[in-house]
């Protein structure tokens, strides 16, 4: 089944009274449980793309349909609609809230969507478990690793149970040991829920990671490769 697809995509941007053409006329589609990169180089559209697919902004002209929806027709509210019950994001900041806990951040996307209590917390609980963070419900932010945090980032994501997860430069804040074990995590993840992972990415071992790499350059995919 088919998740998300681009369809001549085209994204430009105004810059100091100058046209920047960030997208220049992107056609991917991606597949149910695929998990994938793109990569390039920094300025090349990834992390665009990534945001035009996550409903965080919107195109100049074309087409993206997320699970028969095409965004290019909806608008802020229903893209909002969108992105809150069906995509889950993952960033190289974490974008955290400090003042919440670890199951304050987790279970806050739940509470947007007006998922009630008991459910929240099996939910929550359950996630928690899953990336390895058992027993850690109640810290802060503050009080754990990049590493530790990425993973709250991750079950974050998870607890809505989308279909699409989308993660910007995941391991960008993470030394290569710890960068390993949050892929490992994920593409286990990818496996047992079969949740679509995208990665944006410049991180080689991302790319190793990935089953699916896409070269992006100068806002066009210059590759689109299958690993066997």
């Amino acid at each position: 089944m088919t998740v998300v697809k681009a369809e001549s995509v085209v994204k430009d941007y105004g810059l100091n009274g100058q046209t920047v053409h960030a997208l220049r006329g992107v056609n991917v589609e991606f597949k149910s449980g695929e998990f994938s990169a793109i990569a390039g180089p920094s300025g090349s559209g990834k992390s665009t793309f990534l945001h035009l697919v996550g409903c965080l902004d919107t195109i100049t002209s074309g087409n993206i349909i997320i699970g028969g929806s095409n965004t290019a027709n909806m608008t802020r509210n229903e893209l909002a609609l969108l992105r809150r019950q069906s995509i889950g994001f993952i960033f190289q900041a974490y974008n955290l809230i400090p003042v919440l806990s670890v199951e304050e951040n987790v279970s806050f996307p739940l509470t947007l969507m007006g998922i009630d209590k008991k459910e929240i917390k099996e939910r929550t609980g359950k996630v928690l478990k899953d990336v390895g963070l058992d027993g850690m419900a109640k810290r802060r932010p503050k009080e754990m690793s990049g590493g530790q945090q990425q993973r709250v980032a991750i079950a974050r994501a998870l607890v809505k149970k989308p279909k699409l997860i989308l993660a910007d430069e995941p391991t960008a804040n993470l030394d290569s040991k710890i960068g390993q074990e949050i892929l490992e995590l994920m593409l286990e993840l990818n496996k047992s829920e079969g949740t679509t992972f995208i990665f944006s990415t410049h991180d080689q071992m991302v790319m190793d990671f990935a089953r699916r790499l896409i070269n992006i350059r100068d806002g066009q995919i210059v590759n689109d490769h299958v690993k066997e």
